[in-house]
């Protein structure tokens, strides 16, 4: 007797349809949970406006920022950069307490904290009328 029966052999065959089936599933996961960033460069030109000359206040405290991160109070400029220091001179400099308006005129290139630290200083000294100072115009394009 012969088991192997050699003359009728079936061949092993792949089922492709729930191949395709299956990767079309995890392709369409992946696109619903990827996310996608869009990497852009921010160009910021500050600080400008088209507006009208304010009328000088006389119960206004200028404070300048410099660039490279120096203050000055009412044109006297401070020793150093510390909050508290820019709290004691801006209450030196308010004389009418709390309707004193402060404007923060501050570089261009100069550091966002320092602006904070300008604001976190008026804060501390009582005073809330905060503005900033822009120039004429359409701003200096930087490369």
């Amino acid at each position: 007797m012969n088991f192997r029966g050699g003359a009728h052999r079936d061949e092993p065959e792949i089922n492709l349809i729930a191949f395709i089936d299956i990767l079309l599933v995890v392709v369409i996961f992946l696109v619903l949970t990827t996310t996608y960033s869009k990497y852009t460069e921010l160009q910021v030109n500050l600080p400008s406006a088209d507006a009208e000359a304010p009328k000088q206040n006389p119960r206004e405290i200028v404070v300048a920022v410099g660039a490279d991160g120096r203050y000055a109070v009412n044109r006297r400029v401070l020793d150093g950069g510390s909050v508290e220091l820019i709290t004691a001179a801006l209450q030196e400099s308010a004389e009418a307490g709390r309707d004193t308006v402060v404007v923060i005129s501050a570089d261009a290139a100069a550091a966002h904290q320092s602006v904070i630290n300008v604001m976190d200083a008026a804060r501390r000294a009582g005073l809330v009328q905060i503005t900033f100072a822009t120039q004429q115009g359409s701003a200096r394009q930087r490369p």
